[in-house]
C-alpha cells in the first residue's frame, strides 16, 4: 500500500490562551440576528449575482433568505424530507455547493444521508438543477445520484461539499462512526471513508467505462471505489497511480470533518475535524498542495497521541487545537474576506457545544484568540457574495458580523433588514 508521501511544515500549535491576535478584528465587532430558522446547518451563496443566501436545514429543506428584502421566501427552494433519512443527530441533509457555472447550467449538489435498507446507511451526493422558470425553486425531477458511500454507524458522517478554485468538488467524509475509528477506515487507502475526497462532475465517463471501474474495485483492484459513479477522476489525485488505493481520496487521517471551507482569495482548505473525547482541531491545506496529506486519525487526536495505527510516514500536524474543557465539537469556519478592514484574513471558527468563536490571525506565525463565548449551539458558518460572514446555530438564530466598518455592500444594498442597516456615506 502506498505511503502517503507529502512533506509538510509542522506548525506550532495555539489555543485560546495564545499570545494576542497579530490583526486585531475592529473593536466594535458584533454578531446581529438576520432571521431566525431552525435545524440549520449550513449557509451558502450561488455566486450569481443575486442578493440570497441558501439556508440548509438538517431534516431535508432548503430555503432562501433574501438579503434585499431581509426576509425569508416562503416557498422552500429544494424539499427532500422523503429522500432523507434519520436526520436526528448527526445524520440528514448535511451539505450544499453550487456548481461554479451555476448562473448559465442551474446544478447544485447536496449531501445527505440515507437508509438503503433494514440497519444500513448512507451517504448520497446528489445533483439536481433550478427549475427553468422559477430561479427560487428546484426541479426535483432532475435529480441525479453521481455518489453513494456506506457507513459503519450513524455518526462521523461528515457532510461539507465545496467547489475549491479548481472546479472540482471536494467531500469530507468521516470516519464511519461509533469511537475510536474501530474498523481503521481513516488510515485505509482502499476505504473512502476518514477521507477528503475530490471527483470531477464536469467529466463523467460512459457507462461501460464506470461498470469496468467498479468491477476492478469488487475484484481486489482499487480504483473507483464509490457505489455509484457518476463522476471522473481528477488525473491529478494523489493515488490515480496505486492500484491499492481509492482514485477519489485526496487526503487522508480526518475523523469527522464536519465543515470546510476554501479562502476565496488564495484558495487554501481550512478544515474543522472534530476530534473524539479530548483535542478539537483546525488543519490548513494550501493551495499549492499537491494532495496526499495525513492528518493522523486514529494515531493522533489533533496534538496528542491515540491507542489507533497510522502509516510510518510524517502526520500533518494541527494548525490550531482546544481541548473538552472550552468545548466538545468544533464547526471549521471561513476566513474574512469581506469589507471590514480590520477584519480581513482573520479566520473564524467556533465550538458547538460551548458557543465559543475563536480568530486565527497570521503574523510572522499563526495564533489563534478567543473572541466571544456566546449561548449559540453554533453549527455552521457561511459567505454571501461580497464576502461577508454568517453564523448559524441550531437554535434558530442566523447572525452575521457587523461592524461600523461594514459599509453599504457593492451593490447598494445592506443585508438584514432596514433596522440593522449602519449609517454610512457611500
Amino acid at each position: 500500500m502506498r505511503r502517503p508521501r507529502f512533506p509538510y511544515l509542522v506548525i506550532a500549535l495555539m489555543a485560546a490562551a495564545a499570545a494576542p491576535l497579530a490583526a486585531a478584528p475592529p473593536t466594535d465587532l458584533a454578531l446581529t440576528q438576520i432571521t431566525t430558522l431552525g435545524d440549520v446547518v449550513a449557509v451558502r451563496n450561488a455566486a450569481d449575482g443575486t442578493a440570497r443566501l441558501f439556508l440548509v436545514q438538517q431534516p431535508g429543506i432548503i430555503r432562501i433568505f433574501d438579503q434585499k428584502t431581509g426576509t425569508l421566501v416562503t416557498q422552500p427552494f429544494l424539499d427532500i424530507t422523503d429522500l432523507v433519512d434519520d436526520t436526528g443527530n448527526e445524520q440528514g441533509l448535511l451539505g450544499l455547493a453550487f456548481h461554479p457555472d451555476y448562473e448559465n447550467n442551474g446544478f447544485f449538489y447536496v449531501n445527505y444521508t440515507r437508509d438503503p435498507g433494514p440497519g444500513l446507511d448512507r451517504t448520497a451526493i446528489v445533483r439536481f438543477t433550478v427549475s427553468n422558470s422559477n430561479p427560487n425553486l428546484a426541479d426535483r425531477a432532475t435529480i441525479l445520484t453521481m455518489l453513494e458511500i456506506n457507513q459503519d454507524f450513524d455518526n462521523h458522517n461528515g457532510g461539507d461539499i465545496h467547489f475549491g478554485p479548481d472546479g472540482y468538488l471536494y467531500i469530507g467524509m468521516g470516519d464511519g462512526g461509533s469511537g475510536g475509528d474501530p474498523n481503521n477506515r481513516a488510515q485505509n487507502l482502499t476505504q473512502l471513508l476518514g477521507k477528503m475526497l475530490r471527483i470531477d462532475v464536469d467529466n463523467i465517463p460512459s457507462a461501460s467505462t464506470i461498470a469496468k471501474d467498479l468491477a476492478r474495485t469488487i475484484e481486489g483492484n482499487v480504483g473507483r471505489c464509490g457505489l455509484i459513479g457518476e463522476y471522473g477522476i481528477p488525473p491529478s489525485n494523489p493515488f490515480v497511480a496505486d492500484g491499492n488505493a481509492c482514485d477519489e481520496i485526496w487526503a487522508l487521517g480526518v475523523r469527522n470533518p464536519f465543515r470546510f471551507s476554501f479562502d476565496r482569495q488564495n484558495g487554501d482548505m481550512w478544515i474543522g475535524d472534530v476530534g473524539q473525547g479530548n483535542v478539537e482541531e483546525v488543519d490548513l491545506q494550501p493551495a499549492s498542495s499537491a494532495g496526499g496529506e495525513n492528518y493522523g486519525w486514529d494515531c493522533r487526536e489533533g496534538n496528542v497521541s491515540h491507542p489507533g495505527t497510522c502509516f510510518a510516514g510524517p502526520l500533518v500536524e494541527p494548525l490550531f487545537t482546544y481541548t473538552h474543557s472550552l468545548g466538545c465539537s468544533i464547526s471549521g469556519g471561513f476566513r474574512y474576506r469581506g469589507s471590514m478592514p480590520d477584519f480581513r484574513g482573520i479566520y473564524t471558527y467556533a465550538d458547538y457545544c460551548s458557543g465559543r468563536i475563536w480568530f486565527g490571525s497570521f503574523s510572522t506565525g499563526w495564533s489563534s484568540t478567543l473572541w466571544q463565548d456566546t449561548a449559540f449551539n453554533i453549527t455552521s458558518f457561511g459567505e454571501d457574495r461580497n464576502g461577508e460572514l454568517y453564523v448559524a446555530s441550531q437554535g434558530g438564530p442566523i447572525l452575521t458580523f457587523t461592524s461600523i466598518q461594514r459599509a453599504i455592500f457593492q451593490d447598494g444594498f445592506e443585508a438584514g433588514t432596514t433596522a440593522n442597516w449602519s449609517e454610512t456615506t457611500p
